[in-house]
C-alpha cells in the first residue's frame, strides 16, 4: 500500500526552497564543476517552480 503524505506547502514553495538550498551549497564551494552542477540544478528547480505561473498567464489562456 502506498503511503500518502499531506503537504502543508505548495509545490512551488518547496521547489523555491530547494533552489535556495542548492544555491547556498554552491556558494560554499570554490569555482569548479561541482559548483556549476549545483547552480545548474538550482536553475532547473527554479524553472519548475515558475511553470505554474507561466501556464496560468493570460497570454496562454484559451480564448472562447
Amino acid at each position: 500500500m502506498r503511503r500518502r503524505v499531506k503537504q502543508t506547502r505548495s509545490l512551488e514553495e518547496r521547489m523555491a526552497e530547494q533552489a535556495a538550498k542548492l544555491k547556498a551549497m554552491a556558494d560554499q564551494l570554490p569555482a569548479g564543476a561541482e559548483r556549476e552542477s549545483l547552480l545548474k540544478r538550482a536553475r532547473i528547480v527554479e524553472t519548475g517552480a515558475h511553470l505554474g505561473d507561466w501556464l496560468n498567464s493570460p497570454g496562454l489562456r484559451q480564448s472562447d
